[in-house]
């Protein structure tokens, strides 16, 4: 028999993965909190839609409530458990499958920020995999509907990396690479936690700035003083993550040099850095809106203290300043508190 595998929180990301891995023979048990999502995935299947008319499908899927978990043992242990919610609902996600995973059975983390060491206090380090989606830009656009903003990636770029928190490689990481592959690019790493710093770089230069602003994806960019705030926010992460020892990655083939460089105003290197933003933007939807852009859009709690917060409490561990990820905690915060609005004025003076 093959794998029996969950995925708890279906939405954007947890949603669109699962749904691909359905698509390709996987059993999977997609677990979520929302009523009406889970009613229509089962009435009438997972609508996926891309950038091209291959990428859109209708997916038959088996979808439960987080109330309905406790009927899982009648068809057998989880083998995987996939844990796709926000962070400040891992815990509770990892508790909610413990019990029901098979004897080897194992967690993976397919989540924005580092959230394996708070599913270790659950369910034992040992059988934990960390595993990075990165620049995926999904939304959850409706009950049972995931759009995708940006192209496959294919041999270009790889989006999902997964390791073990040992690093080696296992055959069970193998097999998580294997799953998600049947999305887009994937590979196995050995350096899972210098992949999480890499993708945590990204995630506080954008998803704070896009909340706090309004602004998606693209108009970030376009907007200079969000732009500036986005290379500067880049520099800091980066530094904390390196003098952690971490071996944190940059854009493609900038090197941290750059962008600390950039962020202190060299022209040269700004001026380099700016034309790598503007690059991306050919390849990205101005529909793409960075997750917690979506959230504060939906008036949903934020991500911003598993993020800029926790970059602010690991700077603060090594001595770093890191005043821009504490001003992207505060005016994330007042804009949740219905204090300000979101609007790139918010960031005119940063």
């Amino acid at each position: 028999m093959g794998k029996r595998i969950a995925m708890v929180g279906s939405g954007a990301v947890g949603g669109y993965v699962a749904g691909n891995m359905v698509r390709n023979g996987a059993d999977v048990t997609l677990i979520d909190a929302w009523p009406d999502h889970v009613e229509k995935m089962n009435k009438d299947g997972l609508s996926l839609r891309g950038t091209t008319e291959a990428e859109s499908h209708e997916v038959p899927v088996k979808a439960i409530n987080i109330c309905e978990v406790s009927n899982l043992p009648k068809d057998g242990p989880i083998d995987i458990a996939f844990i796709s919610v926000k962070s400040y609902e891992t815990q509770f996600a990892a508790s909610l499958i413990e019990g029901y995973l098979a004897p080897d059975g194992f967690v993976v983390s397919l989540q924005n920020a580092i959230n394996e060491e708070a599913i270790a206090a659950v369910v034992g380090a040992h059988r934990v995999i960390g595993c990075i989606a990165s620049s995926i830009s999904c939304g959850l656009d409706g009950p049972a509907l995931v759009r995708r903003q940006v192209p496959i990636r294919g041999d270009s770029y790889t989006v999902f990396r997964a390791g073990e928190l040992h690093g080696r490689v296992t055959d069970r990481v193998e097999e998580v690479a294997e799953l998600v592959g049947h999305t887009d690019s994937s590979m196995v790493t050995k350096n899972i936690w210098g992949e999480r710093w890499t993708k945590l770089v990204i995630n506080s230069s954008h998803n704070g700035l896009s909340a706090c602003t309004g602004l998606g994806g693209n108009d970030m960019v376009r907007d200079d003083g969000a732009r500036s705030v986005n290379i500067r926010l880049t520099a800091e992460t980066l530094r904390v993550g390196r003098a952690l020892g971490f071996a944190v990655g940059t854009k493609k083939g900038t090197t941290a040099e750059q962008w600390y460089a950039a962020a202190e105003g060299d022209k040269k290197a700004l001026k380099e850095i700016e034309e790598l933003l503007f690059a991306e933007i050919a390849n990205r939807s101005d529909g793409a809106r960075p997750s917690m852009g979506q959230d504060m859009l939906k008036g949903r709690k934020t991500e911003i203290d598993a993020m800029n917060g926790f970059v602010v409490e690991k700077g603060a561990e090594v001595g770093i300043s890191t005043p821009l990820n504490a001003a992207m905690v505060d005016l994330v915060k007042r804009c949740e508190r219905g204090e300000i609005e979101p609007s790139p004025e918010n960031v005119a003076n940063l």
